[in-house]
């Protein structure tokens, strides 16, 4: 939530909907599913309190998104797209895949420049907090090899998953590096975000299974359960806007959506 309309240089002001009633809804695309944030009648709190809760979301949303994402590592079922990229790179190279998300999500932070995207906090802090997330889970999770625990840690690591994305959505900090990548190149070359993002994850789903990324079960159920589940978890964490008299507003509804994932 932000505590005042933002302002002209605020870099996130294209995925932010003006406050309309106390009523009013806003909407945000995920994984090709639209998220509506709930009205809300609570009383707005200060603005240091609103400061204070969107970054311990932010902050809380990505460290969690790393762990599920271990989870799923540890599960063996399968991964999503990015994330067989990264074990993928990681098998190849011999860092972990927490190390080369980072040098990933890096890399692709850099592609932003030539289409003019800027990052928010929330994009800089996805890049460096998941990674790390990510490594230090799986320092603390044993293996797992028998298929009757591996089944519901990549349960535990979808929904875990799903409530990180509702926690780092709603704290309004810009998108991640690799959405950001996906709504540049909807604008430079005016291709419909389905399309571009079906091409994006096609494109590392492949590269990633062939460097040896897991694809299977797993990356299916999490393509399918994780709309929903961000939509819920999304409803859940929104807080209400000091400016809005209540109604929290959450991402645009412009043709460049922001699609908010690690």
């Amino acid at each position: 939530m932000i505590s005042s309309p933002p302002s002209p240089n605020w870099p996130w002001k294209r995925f932010l909907l003006k406050p309309q009633s106390v009523t009013g809804q806003a909407t945000i695309t995920t994984r090709g599913h639209t998220l509506s944030t709930p009205p809300s009648d609570r009383p707005s709190s200060p603005p240091s309190r609103h400061l204070t809760r969107r970054l311990l979301q932010l902050y809380v949303g990505l460290a969690l998104y790393g762990a599920s994402v271990a989870l799923l590592v540890e599960a063996g079922l399968g991964l999503a797209p990015w994330r067989v990229l990264d074990q993928g790179l990681a098998e190849m190279t011999g860092l972990t895949i927490g190390v080369v998300s980072i040098i990933v999500g890096a890399v692709v932070l850099l592609l932003w420049i030539p289409m003019g995207q800027r990052p928010g906090l929330g994009t800089v802090s996805n890049v460096f907090v998941v990674g790390i997330a990510m490594d230090g889970t799986l320092a603390l999770v044993p293996d797992a090899h028998a298929l009757g625990i591996r089944i519901p840690l990549l349960v535990a690591g979808i929904l875990l998953n799903g409530v990180a994305t509702g926690l780092y959505i709603a704290a309004r900090f810009g998108p991640g590096p690799r959405d950001g990548l996906m709504t540049g190149l909807h604008r430079s070359t005016g291709r419909s975000i389905r399309l571009v993002r079906t091409a994006i994850e096609v494109a590392v789903v492949a590269t990633g299974f062939v460097l040896g990324g897991t694809v299977g079960v797993g990356t299916v159920l999490y393509a399918v359960a994780i709309g929903p589940l961000a939509q819920l978890f999304l409803r859940v964490f929104t807080a209400p806007s000091a400016s809005s008299g209540g109604s929290t507003v959450v991402a645009a509804g412009q043709p460049e959506q922001a699609i908010l994932r690690g």
